[in-house]
């Protein structure tokens, strides 16, 4: 190695990322480079042309449903090939939404005002200041030192799967991976600067784009949409399809049921997604030797917690509780009562991430000195892009459904197919679940697919029950893209995960995911008798 080459902090370089850079700003070998600038290059008249392209096909469709097809597939191609950075990538197409008249921009722009946008706030917030006190290096110590799990990468990432599908099992898929990241990125650090003292790596190496950290964090993210397929408080999905299934057909599903049904297709998912991701980001060691020895160091010259890192876990800790507990009241309630509806109601996830954040600059440090746990110049470093980002998501997707371009293209897609069967049916729901996910909420997903598939069940004499409960599991997917759903716009926000890297994992995870579903859920609801 060269000594002479300046040595990466790792913490800082971990605290202080941006999740886009330009070719500039990264280290690439010349074939990186090459690549890079071919992607990027492609994306700027590929995006104008098919959007002009497909504004001017001869098809009959309604102008505005056209117009905005026209203008979502040229942000996907400017979200793929990344010729501007990727959040204006997102707000070029609401300028085109508006500009093209396809709704006024007061319409175009309220669902900015989306608590899921102060959800992300609040818990990049909360990271930040995890990070930075250390609190999130210790927890990550505490996961490593557990027996046998910081001997191999292969088995730290496993481990931290089970622990995040377990969570979102129970508590909100977004809440879990806000909760966890700060943990991922210690980890990771931890990681780093251990390849980094064993000269594995180069001195001045980006730990940004290690495999590992690519591996841990997607882990991360498609693990909590595992796990929240498990019951039907994990995920609001499986809520809204277990509704409209109820209304359609009568039938309402335990929530016994419904997890015997899911749990041996999470099971399955689980393991297709640990292998997925540990071939596809292949870490650059598989056993980390005298890591133990190393975590029980580091753990010592740790000491006894400060006094920032207890204000740090006090807000953290209230901001998952009362994440926790509307969950919590639904497991002994139901989530039809009345307390449940209050409950969950007034502990809305965007308004209690932005209070337990809030504490951070009330719990002091030094009284005397004024100082509290977080600066707002600490604050003001979150990636405030991936947060516009998910918001421009959430517009494309409020406006499928609005403008009914959603169900244009199920039903035209349905019509053109010719679809009679049980086994079709259910393909196509999975399908155009996965599809419609990509580019919308995991929500607007279940919303706008499940009321498609019943009516074309029923006009084909099927039982809708199987189809629509399919739908409802695959809406949870979408692994492709930051915008599809919270987890994936957050796992992206970390700058650990290159877009190129999300979109080579997610569709893998895609399609494996719907093979799965397509496959195994009809047996299983003939096997429990739902």
């Amino acid at each position: 190695m060269n000594s002479g080459r300046p040595r990466t902090d790792v913490d800082q370089a971990l605290l202080g990322h941006a999740t886009y850079r330009s070719l500039g700003e990264q280290k690439l070998s010349p074939a990186e480079e090459r690549f890079e600038k071919g992607r990027r290059t492609t994306g700027m008249w590929l995006a104008p042309l098919v959007t002009i392209v497909f504004l001017l096909l001869p098809i009959t469709m309604d102008a505005k449903q056209q117009t905005l097809a026209a203008i979502l597939l040229g942000v996907i191609v400017l979200w793929v090939t990344e010729p501007v950075p990727i959040p204006v990538g997102g707000l070029i197409g609401v300028g085109a939404i508006v500009l093209l008249d396809v709704v006024p921009a007061a319409d175009a722009l309220s669902p900015f005002g989306s608590p899921t946008i102060f959800t992300f706030i609040g818990a990049f917030i909360l990271a930040q200041a995890m990070l930075k006190q250390g609190l999130a290096r210790r927890f990550a110590f505490r996961i490593l030192s557990l027996p046998g799990v910081g001997r191999s990468t292969f088995r730290l990432i496993t481990a931290f799967g089970v622990i995040t599908c377990a969570l979102s099992a129970f508590v909100s898929n977004t809440a879990t991976v806000a909760m966890l990241l700060p943990t991922a990125l210690g980890m990771l650090a931890v990681i780093a600067k251990l390849l980094q003292d064993r000269g594995l790596v180069p001195p001045d190496f980006n730990p940004l784009r290690l495999r590992v950290g690519a591996a841990l964090v997607l882990m991360l993210a498609y693990g909590a949409s595992v796990g929240g397929l498990l019951t039907p408080v994990g995920s609001p999905p499986n809520l809204i399809g277990r509704g409209l299934i109820e209304e359609a057909t009568g039938r309402r599903i335990s929530f016994a049921e419904w997890m015997l049904t899911a749990l041996p297709i999470c099971a399955l998912m689980f393991v297709v997604l640990v292998a997925v991701l540990l071939l596809l980001n292949r870490p650059e060691i598989r056993r980390i030797e005298g890591v133990e020895e190393y975590v029980r160091a580091e753990r010592a010259a740790m000491g006894r917690l400060s006094r920032a890192e207890k204000n740090t876990l006090v807000a953290f800790g209230t901001t998952v509780f009362l994440w926790i507990f509307p969950g919590v009241v639904a497991l002994f309630a139901g989530t039809e009562s009345a307390l449940y509806e209050t409950v969950s109601g007034r502990l809305n996830e965007g308004i209690v991430a932005v209070l337990g954040a809030s504490l951070l600059f009330v719990l002091p440090t030094d009284w005397r000195r004024r100082e509290f746990t977080l600066n707002w110049s600490d604050a003001a470093r979150i990636d405030w892009g991936t947060i516009v980002l998910f918001g421009t998501g959430i517009i494309f997707g409020s406006l499928l459904e609005d403008t009914g371009l959603a169900k244009t293209i199920g039903s035209s897609a349905a019509s053109a197919i010719g679809l009679g069967s049980v086994f079709a049916i259910t393909a196509f729901a999975v399908v155009l679940a996965v599809l419609v996910s990509e580019t919308t909420s995991n929500t607007a997903s279940a919303a706008v697919v499940v009321p498609i598939i019943i009516p074309i069940a029923l006009a084909a004499g099927v039982n809708p029950f199987v189809p629509a409960l399919a739908a409802t599991f695959a809406a949870s997917f979408g692994f492709m893209l930051p915008v599809s759903t919270p987890q994936n716009a957050i796992a992206y926000g970390s700058g650990v995960v290159p877009i190129t890297t999300m979109i080579r994992s997610g569709i893998s995870f895609d399609i494996l995911g719907a093979i799965l579903i397509i496959l195994f859920l009809p047996l299983l609801i003939g096997l429990t008798g739902i």
